[in-house]
């Protein structure tokens, strides 16, 4: 019986590599900023309406990880992680039919953002427990790294579409490609299988459960979850804190020609992808060792003194640096997050529990890049979008020494 629910242990590393590599063609979403700036000026949109296609993208994204969590709970995560990469190729390939923003905004916005909510809600939840508590967050960080990684390839892949081809062509061509390595890497996406162990240091049942009760209680409901003072504490600080990346994610671009006068905008979108998916593996080992909450407060008060220089960021060089301090720091939310989520609330409903943790995303996405457009149409710098974001990441670090986790339950309140 043992050999039929212990399988190899390397299966483990196996679907967080696969889930990695989903992330890295869903990834898209974060070369947004090239595209806006071809659209800009190819075809003469303003800044706030190059940014309203990737703000419904991640407002839909946040939305539908909600009921792909569910989805992934009950059928695992192979099938709509492939579901997914179906609608976010086909989005991209709507939009290479069309010039028109309410089209873009269809293909762009709602049918890739769909598609993004799908895929990225099932891998994290399937390579967390193939492993032990003590390295969710190691493992969350890594699986999560692909989607901050993707800028590394994309945004010169799509600066080079671009120039041979075309803002539409290039949307098109990258709706094939990230199809097709979406539906291959999606199959080798499993959770283990019922009474599975994960490998790790020996230890006996009572201590087992005594780390574990210190961490969660028990499995929440995403009913009971919705009740706790925690869940709605971890919203509002990744809601404000995410704001911050987003918006320097969706403007990066411009904000190079605009505040640095250079023309090689993309390769700063590459260059912050790096630190971002760093970003997710760095606090994703740190927070295993310090806290959640610990890493939690370093992270915002970094990212909020970036905020508050970024405008004096005017040459290349300096940009490119509060840029990766940008992308690192906001990277580290998307590790911090899901594992937080799973510490204080389980593994058992992880998927739904940690999508209506991510609507917070969602929320962010509304506030950083439309704040920051509208701000820059109407005064013509980025100034005081900086200085709004530099605010709300310290109301986010203040939240911080008010987040706890949940109260252990007693046994036998549990039945």
């Amino acid at each position: 019986m043992q050999p039929a629910v212990q399988p190899n242990p390397s299966r483990g590393w196996i679907v967080t590599f696969c889930g990695m590599g989903v992330n890295l063609a869903l990834g898209v979403l974060y070369t947004w900023s090239v595209f806006a700036a071809a659209l800009i000026d190819q075809l003469n949109w303003s800044k706030t309406q190059s940014s309203l296609p990737y703000t419904v993208a991640c407002v839909v994204f946040a939305i539908i990880m909600v009921p792909a969590g569910r989805l992934v709970d009950r059928y695992g995560p192979k099938w709509i992680a492939a579901l997914g990469g179906i609608f976010c190729g086909a989005g991209l390939l709507i939009c290479g039919l069309t010039s028109t923003l309410p089209l873009a905004v269809l293909g762009f916005g709602i049918i890739t953002g769909i598609g993004l909510g799908l895929g990225y809600a099932a891998p994290t939840p399937a390579a967390v427990k193939w492993f032990p508590p003590q390295k969710k967050g190691q493992i969350s960080g890594l699986v999560v790294a692909g989607f901050g990684l993707a800028s590394v390839y994309i945004s010169p892949m799509t600066n080079a579409f671009l120039k041979a081809w075309g803002v539409q062509k290039a949307f098109f061509i990258e709706g094939i490609i990230f199809i097709v390595a979406i539906l291959i890497l999606s199959q080798a996406l499993a959770f283990p299988p019922a009474g599975y162990i994960p490998p790790g240091p020996a230890v006996s049942s009572s201590t087992q459960q005594a780390k574990a009760k210190n961490i969660t209680g028990r499995d929440y409901s995403p009913g009971e979850m919705l009740q706790t003072v925690q869940f709605w504490l971890l919203w509002i600080m990744f809601t404000l804190t995410a704001s911050a990346g987003l918006m320097i994610i969706g403007h990066l671009a411009k904000i190079a020609s605009i505040q640095a006068h250079v023309k090689w905008g993309y390769i700063m979108v590459a260059a912050l992808a790096i630190f971002n998916a760093g970003g997710r593996i760095l606090a994703g080992f740190l927070s295993d060792r310090l806290g959640r909450t610990n890493t939690m407060l370093l992270v915002f008060l970094l990212q909020a003194a970036n905020m508050f220089l970024f405008s004096n960021y005017v040459s290349g060089s300096t940009l490119i640096a509060g840029a990766c301090l940008a992308g690192l720091c906001y990277g580290s939310l998307l590790s911090l997050f899901p594992s937080a989520t799973y510490d204080f609330f389980g593994l058992k409903n992880a998927g739904i529990n940690y999508g209506l943790v991510f609507t917070a995303w969602g929320a962010g996405s509304l506030i950083g890049p439309i704040v920051a457009g509208r701000v820059a149409d109407l005064t013509g710098t980025y100034h005081n979008a900086y200085l709004i974001s530099g605010a709300l990441l310290l109301v986010a670090a203040a939240l911080v020494f008010v987040t706890k986790p949940p109260r252990t339950i007693p046994i036998e309140r549990m039945a």
